[in-house]
């Protein structure tokens, strides 16, 4: 199917420093071990994810239902699987948002069925094809208000562009309008805000060609990638000290389809 296995045995793979730390964050966790796991899954874009609820070593109890609640990673399909006789773990798996949970017999038997069922893998053809096309005049519209910084109502266009648009290339107004957010609360000293867009981001614009209807989303994608890095290492107390020049324009020709 094209995809390579990822096989998380300790819990620093991910997460360096006490897992046993985590504090109650809604949503995404925007600091500690929370922000490392979701910094790597979102990174990674699993297809698919399969928790053996007996290993005791990952924190799974923790990571499973900040997975399924974080919108940055919820739409990850989740397979669980453990001992028949452990009715309260696999209850709680369930209840933490696990698209599915078996015994670990069944769990065996019905890999290969699990697998093509629930693997979620991009759709790059026809992204690749939409691509091709030109930018909408709202989406033209759009880039303009973003790149004279006037986020919101960047924002604001740029939905409704992605409303307007059947086509799989309506991803590429989502992932620009996401930035625009993710600025807007920069602009705001939003440090959580931010962070939380930042992440909830990558789901939407990694998957993109590096031009797509004419955007140049390997700079976009490098930009914004660059801001978050720069976030992360200010922090929440010192959000007022970001430096604004690392905020480029988006880079795109004029050509739009109608």
């Amino acid at each position: 199917m094209g995809c390579q296995v990822y096989w998380i045995e300790r819990t620093n793979q991910i997460a360096p420093g006490d897992p046993a730390i985590y504090k109650k964050q809604l949503a995404e966790h925007v600091s500690g071990p929370g922000l490392a796991v979701l910094d790597t899954i979102t990174r990674r874009h699993p297809a698919l994810m399969i928790i053996d609820l007996s290993n005791n070593v990952i924190p799974w109890r923790e990571w499973l239902p900040m997975l399924k609640s974080a919108p940055a990673t919820r739409r990850i399909p989740v397979i669980c699987y453990g001992s028949h006789v452990d009715a309260e773990t696999l209850k709680f798996a369930q209840s933490a948002g696990a698209d599915t949970v078996l015994a670990r017999s069944g769990f065996l038997t019905a890999l290969p069925d699990l697998i093509l069922q629930y693997t979620h893998l991009p759709v790059s053809t026809k992204l690749a094809e939409s691509c091709s096309q030109g930018l909408s005049q709202l989406a033209l519209k759009g880039l303009q208000q973003f790149n004279r910084g006037e986020y919101f109502a960047a924002h604001e266009t740029l939905e409704e562009a992605w409303n307007n648009d059947d086509t799989p290339g309506r991803e590429l107004y989502r992932a620009i309008l996401q930035v625009a957010v993710a600025y807007l609360q920069i602009e705001r000293r939003n440090y959580r805000g931010a962070i939380k867009m930042f992440l909830r981001l990558r789901q939407w614009i990694d998957p993109l060609p590096d031009i797509c209807r004419g955007v140049d989303i390997a700079q976009l994608r490098s930009d914004a990638e660059r801001i978050y890095e720069a976030l992360v290492q200010l922090g929440p107390e010192r959000i007022d000290k970001f430096d604004t020049q690392l905020i480029h324009p988006v880079i795109y020709t004029q050509a739009w389809s109608g």
